[in-house]
């Protein structure tokens, strides 16, 4: 893969309504951006490796990593509603630069590893597909055949009958978003596409698909820190 250019972009901007300045927030001593920086770092297939962001802070972090391009991001494609094609764009022309393929890795995933990240990029090189993101396994008790109304204080079915199946292996096994890597062929991104018609899944385990956008998943995170540096001594 070392003809194709690959550019990977970690989106961090200074704001966050439930969690404020959730990107520079700490977890385990170390700002949360941080994780997402090194990991992407670790990737042997990004060509460039681009830290987009609104946040003078943010990027002063960024800038203590050698190989890392940092891009202040305009204003006007800062806020909360602005899709993520403008800061893909805005990099893209900024670098000046023909890429064959377009990385986001999430900072709000911090136990992504490198090798996630080129796992999700080479099923997407590999292939006829227009992009690939990262996935997890949807836990059998959110099933959407266990999902159910309340009516009258009567559970109902919300989708389909439940007709029984209660077991994890009663039900056809699903997958959702983990919201940790999207991948993306320019062709796609041209089009003003993230993620293109055809997609492809990566499998990541949900021990490291924490996707932390409120508090409680900031706690989350912090407890399988801690595990995980128990594990590793």
């Amino acid at each position: 893969m070392d003809k194709i250019k690959i550019l990977g972009i970690i989106p961090a901007r200074g704001g966050s309504k439930r969690i404020p300045g959730k990107n520079k927030k700490k977890l385990g001593g170390k700002e949360l951006v941080r994780y997402s920086i090194e990991s992407t770092l670790k990737s042997k297939e990004i060509t460039d490796f681009v830290l987009s962001s609104d946040d003078d802070d943010i990027l002063k972090i960024g800038k203590e990593y050698q190989n890392l391009i940092c891009l202040k991001r305009p204003s006007n494609i800062s806020g909360d509603l602005a899709p993520a094609i403008t800061y893909v764009n805005h990099a893209i022309e900024t670098l000046s630069k023909e890429y064959d393929i377009v990385v986001i890795i999430q900072p709000t995933s911090p136990f992504t590893l490198g090798e996630d990240i080129d796992n999700t990029i080479k099923l997407l090189y590999n292939s006829d597909a227009d992009s690939s993101v990262s996935i997890m396994k949807l836990d059998h008790a959110i099933h959407p055949a266990k999902l159910k109304t309340l009516q009258d204080l009567q559970l109902k079915p919300f989708l389909e009958e439940e007709a029984g199946r209660m077991a994890a292996h009663e039900l056809p096994e699903l997958f959702v978003r983990n919201c940790s890597v999207y991948a993306s062929k320019i062709k796609s991104i041209q089009s003003g596409k993230i993620i293109g018609d055809k997609c492809l899944g990566f499998e990541m385990l949900r021990e490291r698909s924490i996707d932390i956008n409120d508090p409680i998943d900031f706690e989350f995170a912090e407890f399988m820190l801690q595990k995980i540096m128990f594990k590793n001594g």
